[in-house]
C-alpha cells in the first residue's frame, strides 16, 4: 500500500476479507500477507486507514493458489478532513462559563466515532450541551496511548491539557457505551483512545490557519511526521497557537500555545520504545449564567466579568492551565499471539481560576486588646442584584424615588454594564492613603497536581476465534490546593481573614482566621491565603476480557476489580475548625470498585445485525464529593459510598451499499450516587438572619435514564448522501435522596425534617433530552463538498434547588412550621422549569486542490446561520429557599434572584485553510 499522493509506503493499513475473520495489517514497507484456509470464490478485500478512503477490492480465490495483489494507492479521505475540522470548531469550546456544568467537550469525546448518530451528536448536537443518553463526560474515559487522563477531582477529562493539537490526535479509536475495549474496562459513555505514537502517523506535514468567531479568533498549526524509517526511528512534532481578544461572548480573551513531540524507536521485530511530551499552556476568559432580567437588557453575548482598564479589555474571570504530560511506552510482541504493552505517564503543573475578592479589611484593636475588622465592600460585578433596577422596585408599592433609582440603574446598566476597574484601584489607593489594606484583590484558586499513572496490558490470541485482553492499572496523585493573590489592584497588602466571621466570645478574632498558626497575616502578590490543603488519591485496579468472533455471532465478557482511597491534609488550621478538624491528615476512606459487562452481536445476514450489551458497575465517588468542605476542614461526607450502575442497551443495525442505520434502546439505573454543591443563601432556617455560605451534600441519589437513538444514512447517489438522527430520552430522579448542610455558621450537620430532598420524578438537568436532525452531504469527485443540517431540540430542564425541596421550605425563620403555607401554591412555586424548543441550521463546505503531489484546501463551517437565540440549560437560585420569600419573589415583576440560564451562541463561523505535503 502506498500514499496516492507521495507514493510512500503506508504501514498499519488494516486488511480484512469481507464476511470472514481473516484480518492483518501492512508492515513498514506497506506489504502484507494473509494465510489460512480462506473460502475460495469471489471475495472482497477491505483496506482501511485513518485519513484515507476505504478501498473495497474484488479478488478471485482458488484452492491452494497464492494471489499476488498489485500496488494499491490510497487516496486522502477529505470527508475525514472535513469532519475533523468540524470537530475542532466544536471541541475547542470546553466550558466558557464559570459554573461547573460537567458536560463540556463531549463533542471531543465522540468525534473518534464514525457512527451515524454519534457524528450528529459530536458535530451538531454538542453546541447545545446535549448529552448522549443523559451522561456527562465523567462517565466517558479518555485515554492517550492507553493511559486514562480523566481528572480524579471530578472524574472528567481536562481537554485543555492537550488542546490545539488536533492534527496529532487524528488516530483515535472509540468504543461506544459498554462495548469491548482493548485498553480498559470502559464506562457508560464510551472510551476514546488517542494514539499519539510517532510510528503511527502518516509521513508528511501540514500547515493550517483558521479564523473563527466562537471562542478564539485565530489559530495556526504546523505538524510534521517522519514516518517509520528503515533505521527503525520515527518522530513527530506539532505546534499550535490559538488567540483572540474576545470570543462570541464578550470579554473572553483566548491565549493558548500547544507543543507535541514524539519519538519512537523500533528496536527489532519484537520491541518498540516510544516517548512523547505534551505542553499546552493556555489562558481564557470565562462567562457566567445570567438571569432573564440581564438577558433582556444586554443580550445573550453579555458577560459581566470584564471591563476596560487603560483602554484595554480586562477580564476578572480567567482560567489558566499549565499541565505538561510526559509519557513513555514499551511495546513487546512476544509472538504472533501475545503482546505486552507497558505505559507510564507523569503529569504536573497548575490550573488556576481567577475571581475578585471584595473582602479586604484592616485589624482594629480596642483599648482592652479586643480584635475587630473594618472594611469589606459590596460585590463590584455590574450584574450584582443591588445594581439592577429590580432591586429598587422590590417593594410591593415602590415610591417615586424607587422608580427614579430603578430608571437610573437601568440606564447605567444599558449604557455600560461592565466592571469598573478604575473604581477598584481608586478604592484601594484611598484605603492605602488612610493606612489600610486593599479592599479589593484579584484572587486565583489554584490546583497544583503531580500525578503518576501507569498500566501493563496483555493481549493474547487463543485461536482464530478467541482473544483476550487484561491489564493492571495504577494512579497516584497528590495535589496542593490553595488561593493566592494574583493582583493587589494598586493596594499595599491584604489581610488574610474571613471578613464575614463573627468574633468568638471566648477567643476573640479566632473564627476569622484563615490560619490560626499565622494570625492576622498581611499577604502580598503571589502569597497563599484563605486556604491551603493537599489531596492524595491512590487507585489500583485490574481488568480482564475475552472476545469471541465467529461467522454469525461475536461476543465478549469483561470484568474489573479495584481499590480507591483518598486523604486530605490541611496545611492551615482554620479558625472555624481548630485543631485536627482542619489541620493535618484526615481519615482515609477506601472504596472497593468492581464491574462486569458482556455483549453479543448476532449477524442474521451481512445486512441485518442485532447488538446487545449489559453491565453492572460500582464506582468510587470523586474527590469533590468525598470531602464536602475541603477548603476549610477534614470532614468526610457522611454515608458516602460507591455508586452502583446497571445498564442495558439493544440495537438493530442495517447495512447495505445505499442505506445504513442503527436503532438503539437503552436503560440505565444509578443508585447511591452523591453530589456536593456550594452557594450563598439567605434562607438557612435556624440561623439568626438566615444568611450563610453553605455546603449542600446529597447522598443516596437514585436516577434512571432511558430512551432511543436512531441514526440513518442513505447514499442516494455516489456523490450525495442524506442523513437523519433522532434522540429521545428521559433522565429522572427516582427517589428522594438524603440531604444535609454544613457551614462555618453551623455547628455540625443540619438536616431539615426527615432529611430528604423531594426530587422523585423530577428531571435531571443537562441539555435537551430530545434532539432531531436531518441533513445532506455532497462530495464531488473534483475535491469539493458541501453539507447542511437542520437540528431541532426540546425538553431541556433547569437544575432544581434542593433546599426548596427540603422540609425547610415550609418552615419559618425560627425553624417552626409556617402558618400561612398553601400547598397548592407551593406546587406552583416548585414546578420545574422546562425550556422552549429551538432550531439550529448548520452549513459546511470546502474545496481541495492537488498540486504536484501536495494538497491545498479550505473549509468553512457556519453554525446557527439563522442566528437563533436559545437557552441550553440553567438552574434555580437557592439564595431564596423558603416558601414565604419565594412567594414574594413570584409576585414581583422582576425577581431579585430569578433562575439563571446558560445561553447558546448565535451565528458563528469557522474558516480554515491548509497545506498538506
Amino acid at each position: 500500500m502506498v500514499d496516492g499522493v507521495t507514493n510512500r509506503a503506508l504501514p498499519k493499513v488494516e486488511i480484512s476479507i469481507k464476511n470472514t475473520n481473516f484480518k492483518t495489517s501492512t508492515n513498514a514497507l506497506g506489504t502484507f500477507q494473509i494465510k489460512g484456509e480462506i473460502p475460495p470464490g469471489n471475495q472482497f478485500l477491505i483496506l482501511k486507514k485513518t485519513g484515507f478512503t476505504i478501498v473495497r477490492l474484488p479478488i478471485l480465490l482458488e484452492n491452494a493458489k497464492e494471489v499476488n495483489i498489485p500496488l494499491i494507492p490510497l487516496e486522502t479521505d477529505f470527508t475525514d478532513e472535513r469532519q475533523q475540522i468540524a470537530t475542532i470548531a466544536l471541541g475547542d469550546d470546553d466550558l466558557n462559563n464559570e459554573e461547573d456544568r460537567g458536560d463540556y467537550s463531549i463533542s471531543g469525546l465522540l468525534a473518534a466515532s464514525k457512527d451515524i448518530f454519534l457524528k450528529a451528536a459530536a458535530y451538531d448536537f454538542s453546541s447545545t450541551f446535549f448529552r448522549p443518553r443523559g451522561l456527562d463526560s465523567r462517565y466517558g474515559n479518555v485515554l492517550i496511548n492507553g493511559i486514562k487522563m480523566n481528572k480524579l477531582y471530578d472524574g472528567r477529562p481536562q481537554w485543555g491539557d492537550w488542546g490545539g493539537l488536533n492534527d496529532a490526535q487524528r488516530n483515535r479509536t472509540f468504543t461506544m457505551g459498554l462495548d469491548a475495549n482493548d485498553y480498559t474496562f470502559g464506562n457508560l459513555a464510551g472510551t476514546t483512545n488517542i494514539n499519539m505514537r510517532a510510528s503511527q502517523y502518516q509521513r508528511g506535514g501540514k500547515i493550517s490557519y483558521a479564523a473563527a468567531s466562537r471562542t478564539y479568533t485565530g489559530r495556526i498549526m504546523a505538524t510534521y511526521n517522519s514516518g517509520l524509517g528503515l533505521n527503525g526511528w520515527a518522530y513527530s512534532i506539532s505546534l499550535g497557537r490559538r488567540f483572540g481578544k474576545s470570543g462570541y461572548v464578550e470579554g473572553t480573551p483566548y491565549d493558548a500555545n500547544s507543543l507535541f513531540i514524539a519519538v519512537e524507536k523500533k528496536i527489532d521485530s519484537a520491541h518498540s520504545l516510544s516517548f512523547s511530551a505534551i505542553y499546552t499552556p493556555n489562558r481564557r476568559g470565562r462567562g457566567t449564567a445570567l438571569t432573564q432580567e440581564v438577558i433582556d437588557l444586554k443580550g445573550n453575548d453579555y458577560n459581566p466579568s470584564w471591563g476596560y482598564q487603560d483602554g484595554e479589555m480586562r477580564s476578572s474571570r480567567v482560567r489558566g492551565i499549565k499541565e505538561p504530560i510526559l509519557m513513555g511506552n514499551h511495546f513487546w510482541k512476544l509472538s504472533d499471539n501475545i503482546e505486552i504493552n507497558t505505559n507510564i505517564a507523569y503529569q504536573f503543573g497548575t490550573i488556576a481560576n481567577s475571581r475578585l475578592d471584595n473582602g479586604g479589611t484592616r485589624l482594629v484593636l480596642s483599648s482592652d486588646g479586643q480584635e475587630s475588622y473594618l472594611g469589606g465592600a459590596r460585590n463590584p460585578l455590574p450584574n450584582y442584584y443591588q445594581n439592577l433596577s429590580s432591586y429598587f422596585l422590590r417593594d410591593k408599592n415602590p415610591s417615586a424615588a424607587g422608580y427614579q433609582l430603578a430608571y437610573t440603574a437601568e440606564q447605567a446598566f444599558l449604557n455600560d454594564g461592565q466592571l469598573d476597574w478604575d473604581a477598584l484601584y481608586a478604592a484601594n489607593q484611598l484605603s492605602s492613603a488612610q493606612g489600610g489594606n486593599s479592599v479589593y484583590a484579584l484572587q486565583e484558586d489554584v490546583v497544583r497536581e503531580n500525578r503518576l499513572s501507569g498500566n501493563i496490558l496483555l493481549r493474547t490470541k487463543i485461536n482464530a476465534n478467541i482473544n483476550t485482553q487484561s491489564g493492571l492499572k495504577f494512579i497516584r496523585s497528590k495535589s496542593q490546593n490553595f488561593a493566592r493573590i494574583r493582583d493587589l489592584l494598586g493596594g499595599t497588602g491584604f489581610l488574610d481573614i474571613d471578613s464575614f466571621a463573627e468574633n468568638d466570645i471566648s477567643f476573640p478574632g479566632n473564627k476569622a482566621q484563615s490560619n490560626l498558626r499565622n494570625r492576622n497575616r498581611i499577604v502580598g502578590e503571589d502569597d497563599h491565603y484563605k486556604y491551603d490543603y493537599d489531596l492524595d488519591a491512590s487507585i489500583i485496579s485490574v481488568f480482564g476480557q475475552a472476545q469471541f468472533r465467529y461467522d454469525h455471532w461475536d461476543g465478549f465478557l469483561s470484568g474489573k476489580l479495584g481499590s480507591t482511597s483518598y486523604q486530605r491534609t490541611g496545611n492551615y488550621e482554620n479558625g472555624y475548625f481548630p485543631g485536627n478538624r482542619s489541620f493535618g491528615e484526615s481519615r482515609r476512606p477506601h472504596f472497593l470498585e468492581y464491574g462486569f459487562k458482556g455483549g453479543l452481536t448476532y449477524k442474521f445476514t451481512g445486512r441485518h445485525v442485532f447488538d446487545f450489551h449489559a453491565g453492572y458497575i460500582a464506582e468510587a465517588p470523586t474527590l469533590r464529593n468525598t470531602f464536602p468542605n475541603a477548603r476549610q476542614n477534614n470532614n468526610v461526607t457522611t454515608d458516602i459510598s460507591t455508586e452502583k450502575i446497571g445498564s442495558l442497551d439493544a440495537s438493530y443495525i442495517y447495512r447495505s451499499p445505499k442505506l445504513k442505520g442503527r436503532l438503539t434502546g437503552y436503560f440505565m439505573q444509578f443508585k447511591q450516587g452523591s453530589d456536593v454543591s456550594f452557594f450563598f443563601t439567605q434562607s438557612m432556617q435556624g440561623i439568626d438572619d438566615g444568611y450563610a455560605f453553605v455546603q449542600e451534600i446529597m447522598t443516596g441519589v437514585n436516577r434512571r435514564n432511558f430512551g432511543l437513538e436512531l441514526g440513518v444514512e442513505s447514499q442516494i447517489m455516489p456523490t450525495l448522501k442524506l442523513k437523519a438522527a433522532v434522540a429521545i430520552g428521559q433522565n429522572m430522579y427516582i427517589n428522594n435522596p438524603n440531604l444535609y448542610y454544613t457551614s462555618d455558621d453551623i455547628d455540625g450537620e443540619v438536616r431539615f425534617g426527615d432529611g430528604m430532598a423531594r426530587l422523585q420524578n423530577l428531571h435531571v438537568s443537562g441539555g435537551p433530552e430530545r434532539a432531531y436532525q436531518i441533513g445532506f452531504e455532497y462530495s464531488d469527485p473534483d475535491y469539493w463538498c458541501i453539507g447542511a443540517t437542520v437540528n431541532y431540540f426540546k425538553n431541556a430542564y433547569l437544575g432544581v434547588s434542593n433546599l426548596r425541596r427540603s422540609a425547610a421550605f415550609a418552615m419559618d425563620g425560627d425553624g417552626q412550621p409556617l402558618n400561612a403555607y398553601d400547598p397548592a401554591f407551593a406546587k406552583v412555586l416548585l414546578k420545574q422549569e422546562k425550556l422552549g424548543g429551538y432550531t439550529l441550521v448548520n452549513i459546511i463546505g470546502g474545496k481541495s486542490w492537488r498540486i504536484g503531489g501536495k494538497y491545498v484546501g479550505f473549509f468553512l463551517l457556519l453554525n446557527n446561520v439563522l442566528d437563533q437565540n436559545y437557552k441550553t440549560g440553567g438552574f434555580e437560585s437557592s439564595r431564596i429557599g423558603d416558601y414565604a420569600n419565594l412567594k414574594t419573589e413570584k409576585e414581583r415583576d422582576r425577581p431579585l434572584f430569578g433562575n439563571r440560564y446558560f445561553l447558546g451562541y448565535g451565528a458563528t463561523f469557522y474558516a480554515n485553510v491548509y497545506f498538506r505535503f
